[in-house]
């Protein structure tokens, strides 16, 4: 299989003994087990050998398989267990992309383990996430190409996670629609550690409804149940999907489209973004019996599980969603930034303008305007000039802080003091100050100095200003 038509320039890539590329051998390091031809059998009636449809010619096509390349390299992303860093995945597939597809075409592919790894989350606990193979990686992205227009049509209108051209916006935006129609209660439903408990059963079921190439139901759940590394240690996967892996988002819509289609069937409206989702009632006791009735589909048909303290049947203006709130005002139902989403922000700017983070002005300039960037495309749908000035107001005397740090000795003080325009007596006045840097920053020491039109000058980017060119 050729696949230099991406456009990428071909480069010989050492070994070094990390499980990296060996070019005598059709068998990378790491894929040994590829070679062994270990077939699963289902617990449904899939059957291995059918090859109705041809889905899996149609996922090995060259142009599908150099599509997947293309999207996996623009990811980036950390290496598997095989230490194949994703900039060498050409080179494997230049010198055993050929027998890689014989190999998974016959049936005798079977996928490496994902190397888990750990995250932080918001609430201070962790997220395990499992990373696959550079190569395993490639192959679940071309199943996502072919599969994806498979089960579009297939899913519910106002579901918007993991789908092309949906968004985080759209699903706020329909949830905003759903509240000034008079649906003030709702459900905000959580379900529990989803992608771990997952039942493999239930998914293989599922994808069989609709894949009748065999070859391709048995290929994915080759991948449910690959394993893991942990720390060295072996670990099976008999439940739940990876986090991380490319094809997990699909599964996870598939899944919950019978949650989505057994709402829609009992007239529900709901809003869902991935495992995210809030059904819509116009009473708090209509929204209660919604839930009642739910439960049972959810845990008993769909054997997921329920987090019963944090779901809860509450008026929209005290969940948050997405990272949004929602407030009533004379114009109907609006949104806004959830606090915890400002504190969270503001937790990033403190760990921006620390002066052990080893920034210099210059980086630290390019870093807050990202942030900033970043965090305002994000919350543009909300109502938050008001908090945009406050915000200002609190990150220009962070940043006063910043500086007042970076001239720590008093000649230093003394020095730019001067330069910014105080007399000798003020300047070594206010260099000897002995009050702490948060209430120096707000003192007329620097407020006079480094002020809002100078800091302006510098190139440092504030909320309100940058909110100007955003378009909602």
């Amino acid at each position: 299989m050729k696949v230099t038509k991406v456009g990428i320039k071909e480069s010989r890539i050492p070994c070094c003994g990390k499980g990296y590329l060996q070019r005598a051998s059709a068998e990378h390091e790491g894929y040994t087990g590829a070679l062994t031809d270990k077939r699963i059998t289902e617990n449904n009636n899939t059957n291995t050998n059918s090859r109705e449809d041809k889905l899996l010619e149609r996922i090995l096509n060259r142009e599908n398989l150099n599509n997947a390349y293309k999207q996996v390299k623009r990811n980036k992303g950390a290496h598997g267990v095989d230490g194949m860093e994703v900039e060498h995945l050409l080179h494997y597939l230049k010198d055993n992309g050929d027998e890689f597809i014989k190999l998974v075409q016959d049936g005798k592919y079977r996928p490496n383990p994902v190397r888990r790894v750990e995250i932080p989350k918001d609430n201070g606990k962790m997220r395990t996430l499992g990373i696959p193979t550079a190569v395993d990686r490639m192959l679940q992205q071309a199943i996502t190409q072919v599969l994806t227009p498979i089960f579009e049509p297939q899913f519910a209108e106002t579901s918007y996670g993991f789908r092309p051209k949906r968004s985080t916006h759209d699903a706020l935006r329909k949830c905003k629609e759903y509240a000034n129609e008079g649906y003030t209660y709702v459900v905000d439903m959580d379900l529990e550690k989803f992608f771990d408990t997952v039942n493999q059963s239930k998914m293989i079921e599922l994808l069989s409804r609709t894949i009748k190439d065999g070859r391709v139901v048995s290929l994915i759940h080759k991948y449910l149940i690959a394993g893991a590394m942990n720390k060295g240690k072996y670990e099976e996967t008999e439940l739940g999907l990876v986090q991380g892996g490319n094809i997990s988002p699909l599964c996870s819509n598939i899944m919950l489209n019978e949650l989505d289609q057994e709402l829609e069937r009992r007239g529900i409206k709901f809003v869902r973004y991935a495992d995210d989702m809030i059904l819509f009632a116009k009473t708090k006791r209509s929204a209660q019996r919604m839930l009642e009735h739910i439960l049972p589909f959810i845990e008993g048909k769909l054997r997921l599980k329920v987090n019963r303290e944090k779901t809860v049947v509450a008026y929209i203006g005290k969940i948050k969603f997405l990272g949004y709130g929602f407030y009533p005002s004379k114009d109907g139902i609006k949104l806004r930034v959830h606090p915890k989403s400002t504190s969270k922000m503001k937790a990033k700017i403190k760990e921006l303008t620390a002066r052990s983070n080893g920034l210099g002005y210059k980086q630290l300039k390019i870093k807050l305007k990202q942030f900033i960037a970043g965090w305002l495309n994000y919350f543009k749908l909300a109502n938050m000039k008001n908090l945009l000035k406050i915000t200002d107001h609190w990150l220009r005397r962070r940043l006063r802080m910043y500086i007042w740090k970076q001239w720590k000795r008093v000649r230093t003080r003394y020095t730019m003091l001067r330069k910014l325009g105080k007399d000798h007596h003020t300047a070594l006045k206010f260099a000897y100050t002995r009050k702490g840097y948060w209430r120096s920053a707000n003192s007329p020491i620097l407020s006079t100095t480094v002020t809002d039109a100078r800091l302006k000058q510098a190139g440092y980017t504030t909320f309100l200003e940058y909110f100007k060119t955003v378009k909602v």
